[in-house]
């Protein structure tokens, strides 16, 4: 029998919590075509999940960084590389995030962030914003070698909290981590950023809203 409500709440990071807007500044100072940031982050998720598919296993950071030499190869320099990577590490929070985790932390339920990414690059963005406080553990997919959405990331951040997989709820801005999350036995809200539509190919969330605030509003109703 399923609980009344979710006991825990599991944050993706990069769109959900922090924009990738910043990253069309870093793409303009190294001459790149800002028009290519979605293209490049969406080949990033692409060749992350082929390799994950193949049960491969690179840092993100990694695949980034060849990702985006591909955008132009030969002339993609690695300055260029580490200026956009810098950029990841200084990313905006959306302005629902805080609020979203104030509410947890007044209500007693734990938050903790789940990410394809590096520990470190994570508690970097947490501590910019003044958001670390309100996190419990900065979980990364890197402490089980396999990436967002295979099982293992998952149900890895339930140990972390000592708490069922059911118990759980992700949090994420991408309908993947959602039916990633619910495969591996953890409930799932999805945030809608901006005019996303939830794919038809994938199971519905438990929960929807516009705003982080909702999500969690949502998911802890059970």
């Amino acid at each position: 029998m399923e609980p009344s409500r979710a006991r825990a709440v599991a944050f993706d990071v990069n769109e959900t919590m922090f924009s990738l807007g910043a990253l069309k500044g870093a793409f303009a100072d190294v001459g790149l075509d800002v028009a290519q940031v979605p293209l490049w982050f969406a080949r990033l998720l692409r060749d992350a999940f082929a390799l994950t598919a193949l049960g491969e296993y690179r840092p993100f950071a990694e695949i980034a960084a060849e990702t985006l030499r591909d955008l132009d190869p030969g002339r993609v320099e690695n300055a260029a590389v580490e200026t956009v990577l810098a950029t990841m590490r200084r990313l905006d929070p959306h302005p629902d995030v805080e609020p979203a985790l104030r509410r947890l932390s007044d209500g007693g339920i734990p938050a903790i962030t789940l990410t394809n990414g590096s520990v470190e690059t994570t508690s970097a963005l947490l501590e910019r914003a003044g958001l670390a406080a309100h996190i419990a553990h900065v979980v990364s997919v890197d402490a089980v070698r396999r990436l967002k959405p295979a099982p293992e990331p998952y149900r890895h951040a339930a140990a972390v909290l000592g708490v069922p997989a059911g118990d759980l709820a992700l949090v994420a801005a991408h309908p993947w981590d959602c039916a990633g999350a619910r495969h591996a036995g953890l409930r799932a809200g999805w945030v809608r950023r901006g005019d996303a539509r939830w794919p038809r190919v994938f199971p519905p969330p438990d929960a929807t809203a516009a705003t982080l605030p909702e999500l969690v509003d949502a998911l802890l109703a059970g």
